[in-house]
């Protein structure tokens, strides 16, 4: 094949699995097979993980690229990363530590810190801590209320919840720490909530910040897979200076958790200015109607475009 034609590469599309976003996964499995197809690409086959003899399958394919189109546990947080190092077969997205790390807020927490990137303060519970009175007066004390409550490794809003009073506190955490996870207990930060997509390798470069306007609490796992045009404005009502600077901690993020290919890093944005990173999204949304593919259009890159080039990210990476 010439050097520069992509295209004739043959595509195993990753998706499925066994988490919370099994559903999700498949939507942006089926999206990413058809724009890949879209993209010119001759062999894209949609592959389930949890499907009997996944490994075998894939092993005698002999594709060129694994494109993951996984969300949640085992997909997103570096699990799936390490077999496909283990079969030596490249694949988008970050690789094993960064998806770890960004699958476990309370440790990209340390980082976006450690970086100098503003970040809410929070406090970790867990699993096996027996919580007292005390604790939980300790954690409203310094935290104030309201108080957001979330698994730490969980994805798509899964078991968040927004604490209003001292006596749901409990109830947050352990609802958060219901499979078995660290629960991440955070201060909550008002203002105005945007995403920002960044794409590249080490030339990484962010793309339009999109805002998102809701009228729930925050933005929960039914808003999100709502039409992008109920709640996305791009590029977001922000000043010159601040727009600008949430787009240098995204990348920032991106460079320091060692992101590859494409993330997204969720902020609220304060009312005087300052931009507090929640999270970043490893392997975001990748359906027609979520934030990156929203965001790259508004740049001009059309949802084939768009993952043809992180198909191109990811062989760039495995040389």
């Amino acid at each position: 094949m010439e050097a520069n034609d992509v295209t004739k590469n043959k595509i195993a599309v990753l998706a499925g699995g066994w988490s919370d976003e099994r559903e999700i996964s498949l939507s942006s499995g089926k999206a990413c097979q058809k724009a890949l197809l879209d993209a010119g690409f001759s062999q894209v086959d949609l592959l389930d993980i949890a499907a009997p003899g996944f490994v075998g399958t894939l092993v005698d394919g002999s594709y060129d690229v694994a494109f993951v189109a996984m969300h949640g546990r085992y997909g997103e947080d570096g699990a799936i990363q390490g077999m496909l190092e283990i079969l030596h077969v490249p694949y988008t997205f970050s690789h094993v530590l960064p998806s770890a790390m960004g699958t476990a807020k309370n440790i990209a927490k340390i980082m976006y810190r450690t970086a100098g990137i503003p970040t809410p303060d929070g406090m970790q519970v867990p699993p096996e801590q027996e919580l007292t009175q005390d604790d939980l007066d300790e954690m409203v004390a310094h935290l104030g209320l309201p108080i957001f409550v979330k698994p730490a490794t969980n994805g798509s809003s899964y078991g968040i919840t927004k604490v209003t009073s001292a006596s749901m506190l409990k109830d947050a955490i352990d609802l958060a720490r219901a499979e078995n996870d660290t629960a991440l207990v955070e201060q909550c930060i008002e203002g105005m909530e945007i995403t920002v997509p960044v794409l590249g390798n080490d030339d990484a470069e962010a793309l339009p910040i999109v805002e998102i306007v809701t009228n729930a609490e925050y933005y929960d796992l039914k808003v999100k897979y709502e039409p992008g045009e109920l709640h996305h404005v791009i590029p977001a009502r922000l000043s010159e200076d601040v727009y600008a600077k949430a787009q240098e901690y995204a990348v920032r993020a991106h460079k320091t958790l060692g992101c590859k290919g494409v993330s997204r890093s969720d902020f609220i944005v304060t009312a005087d200015g300052v931009p507090y990173i929640l999270e970043t999204n490893t392997i975001p949304g990748m359906t027609e109607t979520s934030l990156l593919p929203d965001s790259a259009r508004h740049a001009g890159i059309e949802f084939p475009e768009l993952c043809r080039r992180i198909v191109e990210l990811a062989l760039e990476e495995s040389k």
